[in-house]
């Protein structure tokens, strides 16, 4: 880790500046669209499943009928935003400030809805397929029944989680039937501790941050040949799950009349933790608009696990922690110290880096 100590960047991290971050290393999508791992194709698959668990959804989750059970949230303008952000920096800010209001998705509340309510869903329909008691032409409000309950009650799912990602796995997980355990970072909230176990789920609580949450749900479901562990560090399920909101938001900028081309280009900026959410949808962002699309990345300074792993080139391998940096912020979603092994090789073609004090 010395080699990078004399890096300016990563001097700054250690400083905790705000800073901002353009990768050196970014290419056109169209010259490594081809090579990715996962493919519009998969995004697709994707969108697919979703929308046959869409009359389902809608049946058992009541706050998801205005949508036919489609989970996804407002895109509305904030002018008073924009003026408010032109007069910080003295600087007028054309075009439009639209935000799409992830913050109240139904079911969990939180931008990982999409991801984490995907991979357990898809879990749901291969056991499902696998024990005969599903094909892909049924309804799957079937999936509101009790032999798919007793089914999914011999199985475990596993997670850990600051908070959000619990909420989103927990609720879903639940609802279904599954015994569903998540395990809470020291820094997650009182309150979706308290919301977890209300609807039923295992909850274990961690003095630590959300490393070893992980890590300990991870060992858990190795216990166990019914537990299914969802991976926010190293989840292609998760990543296409979010990946989906691309598809979703094309939609609404094209029933607002807002065109995205190279003299329209759109600029979009996500809050990261582990990585998993941002990459996702920036990664189906650049599938939908290619390089017309120029997504940022927000993070804590106090836990800029995603950049430090970008600017080394070490992803994974190396944590805020070994930095000094404590990784303590009031943004509990984003308390990650290490980020994911899978996202930052994935999406470093596409992402820039923005980090806040907060």
């Amino acid at each position: 880790m010395t080699d990078y100590i004399s890096n300016s960047v990563v001097q700054s991290l250690i400083a905790l500046q705000e800073i901002t971050w353009f990768n050196p290393r970014k290419v056109r999508f169209d010259q490594v669209q081809s090579d990715l791992s996962l493919q519009m194709s998969d995004m697709l698959d994707a969108s697919d499943r979703l929308t046959r668990f869409a009359p389902y959804l809608a049946q058992v989750f009541p706050e998801t009928s205005a949508t036919n059970g489609i989970i996804e949230s407002e895109l509305k303008a904030i002018p008073a935003m924009q003026h408010a952000l032109s007069d910080s920096v003295n600087l007028d800010i054309s075009g439009r400030l639209l935000m799409k209001c992830d913050n109240q998705l139904p079911i969990a509340g939180s931008i990982k809805a999409r991801g984490g309510i995907y991979e357990v869903l898809l879990h749901a329909e291969r056991l499902a397929l696998g024990n005969g008691l599903l094909k892909n032409s049924d309804d799957y409000r079937i999936f509101d029944s009790e032999p798919f309950r007793a089914l999914f009650s011999k199985h475990q799912i596993v997670v850990g989680s600051t908070g959000n990602l619990g909420l989103s796995i927990g609720i879903m997980s639940a609802k279904l039937g599954f015994d569903v355990t998540v395990h809470m970072s020291s820094d997650a909230r009182e309150w979706k501790k308290a919301l977890l176990r209300s609807k039923g789920v295992n909850v274990v609580e961690h003095t630590a941050d959300y490393g070893v949450a992980v890590e300990q749900g991870r060992q858990e479901a190795m216990q166990k040949d019914t537990a299914y562990f969802i991976d926010d560090e190293d989840s292609t399920s998760l990543f296409l799950g979010y990946s989906v909101a691309a598809l979703r938001l094309q939609k609404q900028l094209v029933e607002q009349g807002i065109v995205v081309d190279k003299d329209h280009p759109l600029f979009v900026y996500l809050p990261c933790g582990v990585g998993g959410a941002p990459g996702g949808i920036t990664f189906g962002l650049k599938q939908v608009f290619g390089d017309h699309v120029h997504c940022f990345f927000a993070e804590p300074t106090h836990s800029p696990c995603m950049v430090l792993g970008m600017e080394t080139g070490l992803h994974n391998g190396i944590s805020v922690q070994e930095l000094g940096i404590d990784n303590q912020t009031c943004a509990d979603g984003l308390a990650v110290g290490r980020p994911s092994a899978f996202v930052g090789p994935m999406d470093g073609f596409a992402a820039q880096w923005c980090l806040y004090g907060f």
